[in-house]
């Protein structure tokens, strides 16, 4: 079985209780504005440690959001594996699709850690 020609993996560390993170993730209106051009279908909702979808739409696959505990915030762990529904250039929805990731999830980062100055720990 061959790789899937979009498969992305990132993370990003977001000091905020893994609680509020998870909330926000759990929430279908942030993945319609996040991933406007995919259906997500729940495969596994855990809760504080995340969220497992299907994927279709322009993508046809499966993806994740797995929150780590780590010090006083959570590790956004988000992987991707999927075939574009329509065959082109798999280098540049890769490239999309991981830039358009992270800059949404240092959108939310800032948001969660409003108010607290770099380096502090939260309250």
């Amino acid at each position: 079985m061959s790789a899937p020609s979009v498969d992305l993996v990132d993370e990003a560390f977001v000091v905020a209780a893994p609680g509020r993170v998870a909330q926000r993730f759990a929430d279908p209106a942030l993945w319609r504005h996040w991933w406007p051009d995919l259906r997500l279908t729940v495969e596994a909702d855990r809760g504080l440690e995340g969220i497992r979808w299907r994927v279709d739409g322009a993508l046809v696959g499966s993806a994740e959001i797995w929150l780590e505990p780590w010090h006083d915030g959570v590790i956004v762990h988000w992987f991707v594996r999927a075939e574009p529904r329509r065959r082109g250039d798999s280098e540049g929805i890769r490239h999309e699709y991981a830039t358009t990731f992270k800059r949404r999830m240092f959108a939310l980062k800032d948001d969660l850690e409003r108010g607290r100055p770099a380096g502090v720990p939260r309250s």
